[in-house]
């Protein structure tokens, strides 16, 4: 093996040129690949809101409904006797008032014949004309009062009528049946099993934890893309919706929500989707080739030249943006450094700048 002392490695790079490049220094435009999970957009397990037995259920799992769509009838036999006796009660209510509006009229008429009869002096007692006046005033507070029982007994007839519509479940927006947990016959109410589950589907939640330090770069109506194992050759879009503002404390993540258009039907609830989160930058970044930046077993540089001199200045990598790559380290934008670092070049080598190639652009 042929071997090259230092002096002669340092006269042969005196004698030959070297190509540089310039630091540049631009803002970096970064996205984060993170777990995500889509959700649906509106999820709801549907009880019924009275006991009753299930005669009939419209719908299965899978099956798409409308907002408003008959989902399940129920039968409550005991509810038609409780409407029933609370008609009976109205009926009876409304006798009391016919009772006590004849008193009333009779209370009155009495009245009025001694008043009639108190404009002859010594025909009526003073008396008697009070009591005839305290009657009519009792007769009538009587009336109202039966009229407040019948518009109770009324009330009572319309409420349970009322809970007859809940013996029919309808879907409270336009969705999906996800789930069915019970069958016609069985007993239904709001503390038995629900009936199905619904969900909105055609619009879903796209849940991201973003890491506490890409927290602040969080921008609402920003889009976002994401892959799906099941459509790894597509992509699709969301746009970020809702910033909770708080960090989990367990995972210190941020949940944030994006939302996502799901018209075509490809995406579903519990699929676990990979997003590229844009990361906005904090200020210019130093760029460099990814050939300039040389590693050894003890540091990672880039041999920077300055007045024909080479240094070796200690960096660190960031992200790579294209052919180009992020450092961290003492340089400043337009120092020249190696295209091709290398460990060969000493520091204190004295070196020639090669100038471009004619046509080729100045770096």
């Amino acid at each position: 093996m042929k071997v090259v002392s230092v002096a002669a490695l340092a006269a042969v790079l005196s004698a030959q040129s070297v190509e540089t490049v310039r630091v540049e220094s631009r803002p970096l435009s970064r996205a984060l690949r993170l777990p995500g999970e889509l959700l649906p957009y509106q999820s709801v397990q549907l009880r019924a809101r009275v006991a009753g037995f299930i005669e009939r259920i419209d719908v299965d799992r899978g099956s798409a409904v409308r907002k408003g769509q008959l989902l399940a009838t129920l039968r409550a036999p005991e509810m038609a006797a409780q409407i029933a006796e609370a008609e009976a009660r109205v009926e009876a209510a409304e006798s009391q008032r016919a009772e006590a509006e004849a008193r009333r009229l009779a209370a009155e008429s009495t009245m009025a014949r001694l008043k009639e009869a108190a404009k002859t002096e010594g025909a009526v007692a003073a008396d008697e004309l009070v009591q005839a006046q305290q009657a009519f005033s009792a007769a009538t507070a009587a009336v109202k009062a039966v009229e407040g029982s019948v518009r109770a007994a009324r009330a009572a007839v319309t409420s349970l009528k009322d809970l007859t519509a809940y013996l029919r479940v309808t879907a409270p927006f336009d969705g999906v049946v996800t789930e069915r947990y019970l069958h016609p016959g069985a007993l239904a109410g709001p503390s038995a099993e629900p009936l199905v589950r619904l969900e909105q589907t055609q619009r879903l939640r796209l849940i991201v934890a973003v890491p506490e330090p890409q927290a602040a770069s969080i921008a609402v109506g920003s889009r976002v893309t994401f892959t799906v194992p099941a459509h790894r050759d597509r992509q699709f879009a969301a746009t970020v919706s809702r910033n909770p503002r708080a960090l989990d404390a367990k995972t210190r993540t941020m949940p944030v929500e994006a939302d996502v258009e799901n018209g075509s039907g490809l995406l579903s609830p519990g699929m676990y989707p990979e997003a590229s989160w844009p990361v906005r930058g904090n200020g210019a970044a130093l760029l460099v080739p990814k050939t300039s930046v040389a590693v050894t077993t003890e540091r990672t540089f880039v041999v920077r030249v300055r007045n024909g001199v080479a240094e070796w200045v200690n960096v660190k990598r960031g992200d790579a943006s294209g052919d180009k790559i992020e450092v961290f380290g003492p340089l400043s934008p337009g120092d020249e450094v190696l295209r091709r670092g290398t460990d060969e070049v000493r520091e204190g080598t004295r070196i020639s700048i090669q100038p471009p190639a004619a046509g080729s652009p100045k770096k």
